[in-house]
């Protein structure tokens, strides 16, 4: 079994999903007393929320390079970063390393694709969002065509996240206002929605709509405990 390398705090909230999606899906596979070989870099949160506040990227890619070199010393085969929006510094990240990195827009493209779907929306920070950074990977890479809520939604969403998921706080009211959300963007012509965020999965489940939902931190963790396999 190959070691999963994960940089994880942003949020640790987020991070404790991928722990046990990353051993429950090594466990599904091989059975009996098996868990995955993980090892977690965990930052701290609240300076590079800063750092993404003041737009000061070359900063985060520079935390988070010194992160993914740390878990390359340590004995990790390859590396996740545990956070949608941090993809921003992706290619700087995969560059301070000579280990590979699992890109998780192309992991949640690579479902969406092998599941007929082609027109999503998409949920998640408004840097996620707005920036081209991971809409264009989507869309250059994939073909696929993303759909955002409008602009006051999209500060909603926001909000959401940072506010109350990343700090644990599990709303129905701010369900409510994610749902409301995603029925807008299925009305739009959305076949689905990924959950670009990966604490949204902590706040709206597939229980909760009919709509087809596409939650990133476990399809990353799938596609990790695939390639440790």
């Amino acid at each position: 079994m190959k070691t999963i390398g994960l940089i994880g705090g942003m949020s640790w909230e987020s991070t404790a999903s991928y722990y046990r999606e990353l051993n429950e899906g090594v466990k599904a596979a091989l059975g009996g007393l098996h868990s995955a070989n993980i090892l977690l870099q965990s930052l701290d949160f609240a300076p590079l929320e800063a750092m993404q506040s003041k737009g000061d990227w070359e900063g985060i890619a520079k935390e988070l390079s010194q992160a993914a070199a740390t878990l390359e010393q340590g004995g990790a085969d390859f590396i996740l970063i545990g956070t949608n929006t941090m993809h921003r510094v992706y290619e700087d990240v995969e560059q301070s390393v000579g280990i590979p990195l699992l890109h998780i827009a192309d992991a949640t493209a690579e479902v969406l694709l092998a599941d007929g779907v082609h027109r999503t929306g998409l949920l998640g920070t408004a840097f996620t969002m707005e920036q081209s950074f991971y809409k264009g990977r989507l869309s250059e890479k994939f073909g696929l065509e993303v759909l955002t809520p409008q602009p006051a939604d999209r500060q909603r969403v926001h909000d959401i996240i940072y506010q109350e998921l990343c700090q644990g706080r599990i709303r129905d009211e701010s369900r409510r206002e994610y749902l409301r959300i995603m029925g807008d963007l299925v009305d739009a012509g959305a076949e689905a929605v990924i959950l670009g965020c990966t604490e949204i999965g902590l706040l709206v489940k597939p229980e909760d709509t009919n709509i087809r939902l596409y939650d990133t931190a476990k399809i990353h963790s799938a596609k990790a405990v695939e390639r440790a396999l």
